[in-house]
């Protein structure tokens, strides 16, 4: 007899080893974690729902501060359980300018144990450092800070890092 388990997800803590991921974005573009991994620190928030209104702003509080992340050389990608087709429309109407990715099958989202049980991701940031570790966890509750915090906190951890290097 065959039976099918499901294991729980495992909470992910600061220090851990940030899940690998291979997602696409809403034009076909393919993003894979582990290639920005000694390279750049990497900003992963997870949206519940495209052009709904807290998901359009923290989306367009990134995309106004967009030259700052990019001048300090910080990955930034946003994933929901969206369709492509749901974020092309999203990307377009509001010009992102950044990666918005589909995990519309929910895997990635499970990983990072932020999958709420309607199928849409809670509303949660990973600051992962240069080395692929979990700097960060965030459980957005401002939206309107959410930009300005993930910056901050990410240049932290890029003049942390700089300062070990140079040791």
């Amino acid at each position: 007899m065959l039976s099918v388990c499901s294991f729980p997800q495992v909470k992910l803590k600061i220090g851990d080893k940030a899940p690998n991921f291979l997602l696409q974005d809403a034009f076909g573009n393919s993003y894979k974690l582990s290639s920005y991994i000694g390279k750049s620190p990497v900003v992963i928030y997870f949206y519940p729902k495209a052009g709904s209104s807290g998901c359009t702003k923290q989306a367009c509080a990134i995309r106004d501060d967009w030259n700052k992340f990019e001048k300090n050389n910080i990955k930034v990608f946003g994933i929901s359980t969206d369709t492509k087709e749901d974020i092309k429309k999203f990307v377009e109407d509001y010009n992102l300018n950044f990666p918005l990715l589909s995990d519309e099958d929910k895997k990635v989202t499970e990983q990072y144990s932020v999958l709420k049980e309607n199928g849409t991701a809670k509303r949660v940031t990973f600051i992962i450092d240069k080395e692929g570790k979990i700097a960060d966890i965030l459980e957005v509750k401002e939206i309107d800070s959410h930009a300005d915090y993930v910056f901050n906190a990410t240049i932290k951890l890029n003049s942390k890092s700089q300062k070990t290097n140079s040791k």
